[in-house]
């Protein structure tokens, strides 16, 4: 078991800001929650994210829902952790409006090599679903 403290919301904001693409922290993302069990990511909905019609565009929702699974298997492992995604489905169930859309990850199962997790897409108003997604992970 490790020894180690748990890493923190504050600790997954840094990984988050040191590690991730620029395109991806132009998402302006919040870990408003971290744990073992799940990570809960913040995006609120701006211009830039908006595709024709107004509504976020599908590529930022997937790179929201990949975001927050990778944060979830690093909370999951209890440590910093190089992880690769290697399959991301996403499913788009309505249209994302709103002001923010928060998104929890979780891990489903955690092998030695490979990890499964899934994630969902609420609109933080209103609670409605907006999008759903699974990803499998490689951990070298």
């Amino acid at each position: 078991m490790n020894s180690t403290p748990a890493m923190t919301v504050k600790d997954a904001q840094a990984l988050l800001d040191g590690n991730f693409a620029e395109w991806v922290r132009a998402l302006d993302l919040t870990v408003t929650e971290f744990s073992a069990k799940a990570a809960v990511l913040h995006m609120p909905l701006a211009p830039h994210l908006a595709r024709v019609g107004g509504i976020v565009s599908g590529q930022a929702l997937a790179a929201l829902a990949d975001t927050a699974m990778v944060l979830a298997a690093v909370a999951h492992a209890g440590e910093m952790r190089m992880f690769a995604t290697t399959d991301l489905h996403t499913q788009f169930l309505r249209p994302g409006v709103g002001s923010a859309i928060l998104c929890r990850a979780e891990v489903v199962r955690a092998g030695k090599a490979l990890v499964f997790a899934r994630a969902e897409m609420h609109e933080e108003t209103s609670g409605k679903l907006i999008s759903t997604a699974t990803a499998t992970f490689y951990a070298p």
